[in-house]
């Protein structure tokens, strides 16, 4: 994994090396990152929890509480809940979706893949996804974990982003170039 020089980057990474040395150690590292992913689902459903990890007005018990609340009605119990807690009553919320991606890339390097994020403009099915790991482990070299999500704004095709490399075969970008075209012409 590329160390990045930003400080949250650098916190993020911190923490996710701490997780998935104890995750290790517990023989846990699938579940922990099952257990991430939903904690990530819960954020990308709910600004009122984003908004609770990102700002600063809350206090660290107020945070802590939440956290606690949340974890315990999603059933995220131990590590990753522990996780949650140490986080919140450390003030490093904000960095939470940094850590969840730092884990990941740190599994995916642990088991001989290179992690993908695949950003489509409609939910992509088994088989898409398949058949899309396939070609990008004859263009990684590697066996290739995928990370997807859904953006309606793309219209159609892909954003693939593997380490520092990024293909962008959406209809959005491409809308754009014809557009930028048009206009050098005219």
């Amino acid at each position: 994994m590329a160390k990045s020089s930003s400080p949250i980057s650098a916190v993020a990474e911190r923490y996710a090396g701490s997780l998935y040395e104890l995750a290790a150690q517990a023989n846990a590292v699938v579940k922990v990152e099952k257990d991430l992913g939903r904690f990530e689902a819960l954020l990308a459903g709910s600004p009122e929890l984003s908004r609770m990890i990102k700002s600063p007005v809350f206090s660290s018990d107020e945070q802590f509480r939440a956290i606690e609340k949340i974890a315990d009605k999603a059933g995220i119990t131990g590590l990753v809940g522990n996780f949650l807690r140490v986080v919140a009553k450390n003030r490093r919320l904000f960095a939470v979706p940094g850590m969840i991606q730092a884990f990941r890339e740190i599994a995916a390097e642990q088991r001989g893949e290179v992690a993908a994020e695949v950003t489509s403009a409609h939910a992509l099915t088994a088989a898409q996804q398949t058949e899309l790991k396939a070609a990008l482990k004859s263009v990684a070299g590697k066996d290739v974990s995928i990370t997807a999500s859904v953006d309606p704004s793309l219209l159609g095709g892909l954003v693939v982003r593997i380490g520092s490399r990024q293909i962008d075969t959406s209809l959005k970008t491409k809308l754009n170039s014809l557009k930028l075209a048009l206009k050098e012409v005219g």
